[in-house]
């Protein structure tokens, strides 16, 4: 009985476990989340990639065009070699500089080598003539350089003109760019002052010392005939009296004549117009022979050969000339002083010397030749278009260059200073300081 008890009692309680499986739950549903607070802390970022080196960046391809061929003839040799070495060097030095520097670009975008063919006149307009031929009919050069000596730019005017090949001269007389009417050569320019603004600066003198009396002597070419008539116009403006003029052949070595007729003439003052071949002899002789009467030159004596042919017996002498050889006593801020400063520095590291104003002129020439060509390329025509119309305030060495139509030189009495030669050295006359010089 017992035993029965126990087995409904455990079925009960089996039943009683089934049918509480069975029932709904009495428990609350959970309640939503809440959104998690805002966090302050700095979210970890992903480490950045390693930078990569950038890649080389080529230079840009340089295209080559055709060489620019330039015709130069100089004086190397001959009486007028001490103002033609120095424009050789000149020129022959720029070239390099312009090529190393990759050529000149043209209007075409393209680097052009400058090739320069280069003659020696030996003084002489005869082979100046010969050798500016060969530049116009065998070189196909597209614009002339040179001249030294004023006969030889002069001699070749008539053949340039022919080719209709634009020439820059480095010489002085009017002669070269002006013709008997007073119209401009077409073809023809050139780089130094004229002569009569040369004769203008030495009145400027004799008015400040008060002298109206002065003897008149040169070399009898195409250079001293031209500066000879240029003084005798500046003395007649002026009132001044020639109480002298006489002349001496080029290569002339004694003056004894010329010197003997100034000493009996008695003048205030003596202007001689020559380059050192003749115009440093002179000065010894005139020296030699007493004579005490002022001395003036003009530009054709300023380079270190007359110096160093005339000697102490330069000492004293005046003359005109543009301002490379005083340029470190003028003003800092004067224009042209960057532009010589270097000339003088590129051309003192090349040649161990330091550049005359001959040089200079050369160095105005073959910057107008390759502005020229970066403007306008190989045509002769546009060339001498360009030299006649676009330079414009262009500071040289000579000067501060503005070439039009009516002047193919560009420069005058504003681009010269007086100089005295004083123990060997080049010094500044102010012309405050005139009447005191000598």
């Amino acid at each position: 009985m017992k035993n029965k008890l126990n087995i409904l009692i455990s079925a009960l309680a089996v039943f009683g476990l089934l049918l509480a499986a069975c029932a709904t739950p009495t428990t609350e549903a959970p309640k939503p989340t809440a959104a998690p607070a805002q966090s302050t802390a700095v979210p970890a970022t992903k480490a950045p990639e390693a930078t990569k080196a950038p890649e080389p960046t080529k230079a840009p391809e340089v295209v080559k065009g055709d060489p620019y061929t330039v015709g130069a003839f100089f004086s190397s040799t001959g009486p007028a070699s001490s103002l033609g070495q120095p424009e050789v060097d000149t020129a022959n030095m720029m070239a390099e500089q312009f090529n190393k520097a990759g050529g000149i670009k043209g209007p075409d975008g393209k680097m052009h080598e400058l090739v320069v063919k280069m003659y020696d006149d030996q003084s002489d307009p005869t082979k100046a003539v010969e050798a500016v031929k060969k530049i116009v009919e065998s070189d196909k050069a597209l614009v002339i350089v040179g001249g030294t000596s004023s006969g030889a730019s002069v001699a070749v005017n008539e053949t340039v003109t022919k080719a209709k090949v634009p020439f820059i001269s480095v010489a002085s007389s009017s002669a070269i760019v002006t013709k008997a009417d007073g119209s401009q050569h077409e073809w023809v320019f050139k780089t130094p002052q004229q002569n009569l603004p040369v004769a203008q600066v030495q009145i400027d003198w004799l008015k400040a010392k008060g002298f109206t009396k002065i003897a008149s002597v040169g070399v009898n070419d195409a250079f001293g005939k031209d500066s000879m008539a240029a003084m005798k116009k500046a003395a007649g403006d002026a009132k001044i009296t020639l109480v002298y003029e006489g002349t001496f052949e080029p290569k002339t070595t004694d003056f004894s004549a010329q010197i003997t007729a100034i000493k009996a003439a008695a003048p205030e003052a003596v202007i001689v117009h020559a380059v050192p071949a003749e115009g440093a002899p002179f000065t010894v002789q005139y020296r030699d022979l007493g004579l005490k009467f002022p001395l003036v030159h003009n530009h054709g004596i300023g380079n270190q050969a007359f110096i160093d042919t005339a000697k102490t017996a330069s000492n004293g002498v005046l003359f005109p000339i543009g301002k490379i050889l005083v340029i470190d006593q003028l003003a800092a801020n004067d224009p042209q002083k960057p532009v010589i400063d270097k000339y003088i520095a590129d051309y003192k590291a090349k040649f161990n010397k330091v550049p005359s104003s001959f040089g200079g002129h050369a160095w105005d020439a073959m910057m107008m030749v390759k502005m020229a060509l970066e403007a306008v390329g190989p045509d002769s025509a546009k060339i001498r278009d360009y030299l006649e119309t676009k330079i414009v305030k262009f500071i040289g060495i000579s000067g501060i260059f503005t070439i039009d139509a009516k002047d193919h030189t560009g420069i005058g009495k504003e681009s010269l200073v007086m100089v005295q030669i004083k123990d060997g050295k080049w010094l500044y006359v102010d012309p405050k300081d005139y009447a005191k010089v000598p």
